[in-house]
C-alpha cells in the first residue's frame, strides 16, 4: 500500500479524494490545518494537523509515513476575498506551496498532484477552453495557482519534480454515499446557496446578470461533479507512477449549465420552488466558461459518469438534508 500525503484533505474536495485513494488501495494522510477544513471529514486514513507553511511540521509527518507522492489541495478559495486581501492569498496558496515542495524534495518525495482552477484563465478568448488557451487571471485567487504551476515547471527543471497540475471548473455535488460533501463558511457556490434558498433557510438567491449572451441571458458554468474529480484526481496520481509526463490537464465536462438551469434543476429534484431575485452582472464575470476536458479524457482515461445536473443536484440535496438533521440535533 502506497502512501500519500493530502494537503487540504479535510476541505471539500480533498475529503472525497481521500475517500477515493482509499478505494484504490493507497493510503491517504490527510495534513490540514482545519482553518476550512473539518476533523469530521477525515475518515479513510490518519490526519496529522499541520500548515502548509510550517516545514518543521511538514518534515515531521513527511519522516514519520515516507509518502510516495503528495496531492495538494490546501488553499485558500475565495474569488472575493482574494481581491479584499490579497496578501493572505499569496501568503498561503504561493508560499504554502513552496513551502511544501521544499520539505517534499528535502525528504525524497518527487510525485505532486496540484489542485488548480479554471481561474488561472481568466476571461477567455474562445469556449470551450484547452490547456493551450492563454492563462491571464484577473484575481489574486486566480493569479496564485497559476503561479504554483510555473514553479513546478522550474522545480521539474531544475529537480526532477514531476507532477500533474488539474485544472478543475465548477465542482458540485457530494459523495453519492452521502459520507461527505460541502460544508463551507461562508457558503459561496450556486447550487448549494439555490437549495439553503429553496428550503427557505436563506434569503432569496441572487441572480447576477440576466443579459448575458446566452439562451436565457444568465451565465454559464461547466458543473462537475466531486466524485468525478476525485476518480480523476486519482487517476492522474496513477499516471505518474506509470511514467507519463508532467502536464496541466482541465477537468470539466465539457457542457454547460446556466443558471436558471440549475434553478430549474433544484426544482425537480427538491419538490420546491426556488425564491430569487434578479441582480446586476458581477464585475470580471465571464458569459460562459466551459472546458475542453479531451487531454484528460486521453491521458488519464477518464470520463464523468456523475456529472449530469440531476445527479449533481440530487446529491448535493441529500446532503443539505443531512446536514440540517445533525445542525437540528436529528
Amino acid at each position: 500500500m502506497k502512501n500519500i500525503l493530502v494537503t487540504g484533505g479535510a476541505g471539500y474536495i480533498g475529503s472525497h479524494v481521500c475517500k477515493e485513494l482509499a478505494a484504490r488501495g493507497y493510503l491517504p494522510i490527510t495534513y490540514d490545518n482545519l482553518v476550512n477544513g473539518h476533523r469530521s471529514a477525515v475518515r479513510w486514513g490518519p490526519f496529522e494537523h499541520g500548515d502548509a507553511r510550517d516545514r518543521r511540521r511538514l518534515d515531521e509527518v513527511i519522516s514519520r509515513y515516507r509518502p510516495q507522492a503528495v496531492m495538494h489541495f490546501a488553499a485558500y478559495a475565495y474569488v472575493g476575498e482574494s481581491v479584499a486581501d490579497p496578501g493572505k492569498y499569496y501568503n498561503n496558496n504561493v508560499a504554502g506551496s513552496l513551502v511544501l515542495l521544499e520539505a517534499m524534495l528535502g525528504q525524497g518525495v518527487k510525485r505532486l498532484i496540484f489542485s488548480s482552477s479554471c481561474a488561472s484563465y481568466g476571461i477567455p478568448d474562445t469556449v470551450p477552453i484547452t490547456e493551450s488557451d492563454a492563462q491571464r487571471p484577473i484575481n489574486p485567487y486566480g493569479m496564485s495557482k497559476l503561479i504554483v504551476e510555473r514553479i513546478l515547471s522550474d522545480f521539474e527543471i531544475a529537480h526532477g519534480l514531476r507532477w500533474i497540475a488539474l485544472r478543475f471548473f465548477n465542482a458540485a455535488g457530494a459523495d453519492p454515499d452521502n459520507e461527505t460533501g460541502e460544508d463551507h463558511d461562508p457558503e459561496t457556490r450556486i447550487i448549494p446557496l439555490v437549495l439553503t434558498a429553496a428550503d427557505r433557510q436563506a434569503e432569496p438567491v441572487t441572480v447576477f446578470g440576466s443579459d448575458y449572451d446566452t439562451p436565457d441571458g444568465t451565465c454559464i458554468r461547466d458543473y462537475i461533479h466531486v466524485t468525478d474529480l476525485a476518480d480523476a484526481h486519482v487517476k492522474a496520481l496513477d499516471a505518474l507512477f506509470a511514467g507519463k509526463a508532467s502536464q496541466a490537464l482541465n477537468l470539466g465536462t465539457g457542457a454547460g449549465c446556466s443558471v436558471m438551469q440549475v434553478i430549474q434543476a433544484v426544482r425537480t429534484a427538491t419538490g420546491l420552488e426556488v425564491p430569487y431575485r434578479s441582480g446586476a452582472r458581477r464585475e470580471g464575470d465571464p458569459a460562459m466558461l466551459v472546458a475542453d476536458p479531451s487531454r484528460a479524457r486521453t491521458v488519464l482515461n477518464w470520463q464523468p459518469s456523475h456529472s449530469s445536473i440531476g445527479e449533481i443536484v440530487d446529491t448535493a440535496w441529500r446532503w443539505h438534508l443531512k446536514k440540517k438533521a445533525r445542525q437540528q440535533g436529528g
